[in-house]
Formats: C-alpha cells, sequence, structure tokens
C-alpha cells in the first residue's frame, strides 16, 4: 500500500469517501489511490495534499523523482526551503504559473516525446504545491512580458489568464505585467529567477536551450531586477489587464 498516504488520511481524520467528497473524485477512485502504483492526476495531488496539509512529494515521492531532470533538482530544492522567489519571464509565463493544460502546450512544442511530457507537466504541477501550499509559503514576486501573456491558443490561455488572476490575489504573490509600450529593457537578454534563503546568499536559476544553470553572482541580476519592477505595471493595474486581455477579443 501507499503507507504515506495512509498514514496522512489516519493523521486528518479522512476516509477515502471524505476525502473523494473534497477533491471533487468518485470515492473509488480516491480508495485505489492507496493501492501501489495509483497514481493520481496531477491536479488532484495538489488537491490530496491541500487536504491533508502534505508535500506532494511525500505522498508520492517517485513522481517528483522520476519526472524531474537531473540538472533541474537543485534547483527545486532551493525553491522549497527559499523565503523568496523574484521571477521573471519573456516569451512564456513561469512554470509555478501554469495550468496543467498550458504546461503541456508548451512542453509538447519541444523535442520531449509524449510520455515524458506527461511526467515533466506532472513534476510541475508537483513544484508548485511545494511553493505555494506549505505552511509558510514564500514571497513570490512575478514579471511577466505582455509577450508570453500573448501567446497560445484562447481556449488554453483563457482559463490561464484566470488563473494567473486567482494566483495574482494571493496574499504573498505579487504579479506584475510588463507592458508593450515599455519598449527594449535589459531583460530581454533572457528569463531568470532569484532565490533568497534565510541565513544563506542569494541564488539565481537561468534557462536556455539545453538546461538550466545556478549561480551566486546575482548582483547584476538584481540590477536586472530593480529596472523590470520599475517600468512593470503596478499589481492593480497588472490584474486589470489580464482580466480585460484586449488581446483575445
Amino acid at each position: 500500500m501507499n503507507d504515506a498516504l495512509r498514514v496522512a488520511m489516519a493523521e486528518a481524520g479522512e476516509t477515502a469517501e471524505s476525502l473523494a467528497e473534497r477533491v471533487g473524485v468518485d470515492p473509488k477512485t480516491a480508495a485505489r489511490w492507496v493501492t501501489p502504483g495509483r497514481v493520481p492526476h496531477p491536479r488532484h495531488r495538489a488537491a490530496v495534499s491541500r487536504a491533508l496539509h502534505r508535500e506532494v512529494g511525500d505522498l508520492w515521492p517517485e513522481v517528483v523523482r522520476r519526472r524531474e531532470p537531473t540538472w533541474f533538482r537543485p534547483w527545486a530544492e532551493v525553491e522549497q526551503e527559499a523565503t523568496s522567489l523574484r521571477s521573471f519571464e519573456t516569451s512564456v509565463l513561469p512554470g509555478l504559473l501554469q495550468t496543467e493544460a498550458y504546461a503541456h502546450a508548451v512542453l509538447s512544442s519541444g523535442p520531449l516525446a509524449d510520455d515524458e511530457v506527461e511526467g515533466y507537466v506532472a513534476a510541475r504541477i508537483a513544484r508548485q504545491a511545494a511553493v505555494f501550499d506549505r505552511p509558510r509559503p514564500p514571497l513570490t514576486v512575478f514579471v511577466v512580458d505582455e509577450a508570453a501573456l500573448r501567446r497560445g491558443e484562447p481556449e488554453i490561455m483563457q482559463p490561464q489568464l484566470d488563473h494567473l488572476i486567482a494566483m495574482a490575489h494571493r496574499p504573498r504573490v505579487l504579479l506584475h505585467v510588463l507592458p508593450l509600450r515599455a519598449g527594449f529593457h535589459p531583460g530581454q537578454a533572457g528569463p531568470f529567477v532569484i532565490a533568497s534563503v534565510d541565513g544563506g546568499d542569494d541564488v539565481a536559476y537561468l534557462d536556455d536551450q539545453a538546461a538550466g544553470r545556478m549561480t551566486e553572482d546575482v548582483a547584476a541580476l538584481w540590477q536586472v531586477w530593480d529596472t523590470l519592477r520599475s517600468v512593470a505595471l503596478p499589481r492593480d493595474q497588472s490584474i486589470q489587464l489580464l482580466k480585460a486581455r484586449p488581446w483575445l477579443t
């Protein structure tokens, strides 16, 4: 049996029936989750982790271990320990803010095989739960280029933008849109994330065509970040733009 899930359910006073009701599935489906090899859908895993107040990786560690690229795992660990994250994205939305459908579309556009795409999507949803659903989530500040909001089919982007609005209303999530009218800016050199950890030095993550890399040389990135924040829209105006979404009308 999945002893971690069984114990978590017992400690939370949840049965298969009560958990199924909270997650929105059939009780028989929830009952099968304690069977070895039965791993729920990514969104159901996230819902179960919230209901039981456990990390997805604690309940289904094989999902996170197997599905993340080896080179990405050190950064995933930093995310889980960070007290604040500051993220800038240019052409796609940050992985921590992606819906399952959006993540699937983005990952499917690359060289990954179908089974690899499903695994990477599952890992991405698990990462989101590990960051946002822990007892004391980090302060997360996102600056997203407006170009990223305009890329994608309407049937994928409409719910994705709704999700961004919902996330932007969380108390420890700040979302700022960098409007196209801002013109050229230093962030065009590429996306990055700066993580701050209590008692440790800041560390940054940068992505490229081959693989991501971590660096502790963040002074220049802080200068870029300050510039980007200064030209990005305030939080309320960013939310208004997401609601209006004139490019989808």
